[in-house]
């Protein structure tokens, strides 16, 4: 069997330096040059998983197709690659420490001392292990930045990894920020140096050296790293900032990253890279024919504009991905819901686009039912996703069924019109405050009703499935509509609690909402997972999360129908 190869990468001088678009860069790299691989991303954190931390502080939380609750990072891994990444690809401390105890309580470990060597770094290296079985480059981030004492676990497994492999199949790829003070106007190695200081310390000498900053690194500079770190002037890459992430690649391979890092893992290019359709897209995103203003109607919004970025972030590129692939450039708009609740939809006007995307909770759930009473009656383009569809179907039940006391019981439990309401299986999970992972998480089967504008968008981009992918658990696939394995459908991934009301579909449909999709779970209930509105430009729903499975080179059908009618208003 041939050995696995695997690249480490690291932050230095500060988080948020960028390693997750870097490492994605990297994968995508070696792609090019014929090699399969797949992304890991080590979490250092207590929490089991990114499903209990909040948007604002930690930034959106990833779902994977297997129902992983993940750090954004393996968002871009997925978006860059074109490929879907399980759960198991994120490790944790608390996954860590977890499954130790859990064996030690079990009487695995039979009498034997549990300690931090050697049970800890062998329960990541197994863990590593496992998530790179089927790939010939695993790449591996570990989060926060070298100095954290949270950190030192995993670099003493990867350290122990390469020992075990051969410094051959391993190599190090430290990311560092090269910060450039305004009252200096200088580009400053300093930092950069601490940085790899501390990762000797750790008995860690990096391979590559990515150098951060605005700017990009001059030939000073880089022989400043050069001598401190020990390493050769080639293997020090500059890397600055791009407008569009997807640049970054493209950047890298300007230095030859890519053949750099095959000489260190003593590969050869098993091809000639091809970034032809890559760069077109980029170029269609650098000279768009069009410009369309979208307006993001959100609720984490309350701590600045830094903090909701991260916490809509897979929207972003979701729409990103359709304007490539449509030459129109997506000029996204922020606006707080609480805002029109004090202001009113007039500041909707200029719009040529809106999303409502997903959220938890009560709070300027008002200001987005507004919203969508007036891009219905207005005909502006409207795309609702998860909490954004389940707000839809209120508004219509209130302003055309007449239905005005319509709600979700999230917000308002004794609402006599219970649009929006929990399955038995999760009221259970609130009675019993089980909140990690027990949502309607990951990938599940829609089946659409055909000659609806949702199915011919996933038909155009040959999103329709007729096989029934073994590898879905059954409750995931629901039942067949007919019983026939030609029996037609999408996949979405979700991660919500609360569910439109089946009893409360004839009512809208008789009025005129067209519940596109539903989801045929085991027990015969039908779950609505798509709504539209045939009379209008563009007013589609869904209670899906499609931006999860949006990627660079194979955008989400219904961002690209929606950014199309953008173009069209």
């Amino acid at each position: 069997m041939k050995t696995k190869k695997y690249i480490v990468v690291i932050g230095g001088v500060l988080s948020g330096v960028g390693k997750g678009i870097a490492t994605a860069s990297i994968g995508k790299i070696l792609n090019e040059y014929g090699y399969s691989l797949t992304g890991i991303k080590i979490d250092p954190y207590i929490n089991y998983d990114a499903g209990t931390l909040r948007p604002t502080e930690h930034g959106e939380v990833w779902v994977t197709n297997d129902g992983g609750e993940i750090d954004q990072d393996l968002g871009s891994y997925e978006r860059f690659l074109g490929i879907d990444i399980p759960k198991r690809n994120n490790i944790t401390t608390g996954q860590v420490y977890k499954a130790i105890i859990d064996r030690e309580r079990r009487g695995e470990y039979l009498g034997e001392t549990v300690q931090f060597i050697p049970h800890v770094p062998n329960e990541i290296k197994d863990r590593i292990r496992a998530a790179s079985e089927d790939y010939d480059v695993t790449i591996i981030e570990i989060g926060g930045t070298v100095g954290d004492y949270e950190n030192i676990p995993f670099l003493f497994a990867v350290k122990g990894l390469e020992r075990e492999l051969g410094k051959e199949n391993l190599i190090y790829v430290l990311i560092t920020y090269m910060p450039v003070p305004s009252h200096i106007g200088e580009m400053k190695t300093k930092p950069t140096q601490q940085a790899i200081k501390l990762l000797q310390e750790n008995g860690i000498i990096p391979d590559i050296i990515l150098c951060r900053g605005k700017e990009a690194l001059d030939d000073i500079r880089r022989k400043k790293i050069e001598t401190y770190a020990n390493i050769k002037r080639e293997f020090v890459i500059s890397a600055p900032d791009v407008k569009i992430v997807y640049e970054v690649p493209i950047n890298f391979e300007r230095e030859n990253l890519g053949k750099k890092i095959l000489t260190k893992l003593a590969l050869e290019p098993k091809k000639e890279p091809n970034w032809e359709k890559w760069n077109v897209r980029l170029n269609n995103l650098r000279n768009p024919s069009t410009t369309a203003r979208i307006g993001m109607v959100g609720k984490y919004l309350d701590i600045g504009e830094f903090s909701l970025r991260d916490a809509y972030v897979s929207i972003n590129e979701a729409l990103i991905n359709a304007g490539a692939a449509l030459g129109i450039k997506p000029k996204i708009e922020w606006i707080d819901s609480k805002e029109i609740e004090q202001q009113g939809v007039e500041i909707l006007k200029n719009y040529d686009g809106i999303i409502i995307p997903g959220g938890f909770g009560a709070t300027g759930i008002e200001g987005k039912i507004k919203t969508i009473k007036y891009v219905r009656e207005n005909k502006i383009p409207f795309l609702g996703l998860c909490l954004g569809m389940q707000l839809a179907a209120v508004e219509y039940a209130r302003n055309v069924c007449n239905l005005k006391e319509a709600h979700s019981r999230e917000v308002l439990p004794d609402t006599p019109y219970p649009i929006i309401t929990l399955l038995p299986s999760q009221q259970k999970a609130m009675e019993e405050s089980q909140y990690g992972g027990t949502m309607r998480l990951g990938a599940y089967a829609a089946y659409i009703k055909p000659d609806t504008l949702v199915y011919k968008l996933y038909e155009k981009e040959g999103r329709i499935k007729q096989d029934m992918a073994k590898s879905f658990e059954p409750y995931r696939l629901g039942q067949l509509i007919d019983s026939q394995p030609a029996t037609k459908y999408i996949v979405e991934r979700h991660r919500h609690r609360y569910e439109f009301s089946p009893e409360f579909e004839k009512t809208l449909e008789d009025a005129g909402l067209v519940f596109s999709g539903h989801h045929h779970r085991l027990d015969g209930v039908k779950l609505a997972e798509f709504l539209e509105l045939p009379e209008h430009p563009f007013f589609v729903a869904t209670q899906a999360h499609p931006e999860f499975t949006s990627k660079f080179l194979t955008a989400s059908p219904l961002f690209l129908g929606f950014l199309s009618a953008t173009k069209k208003q």
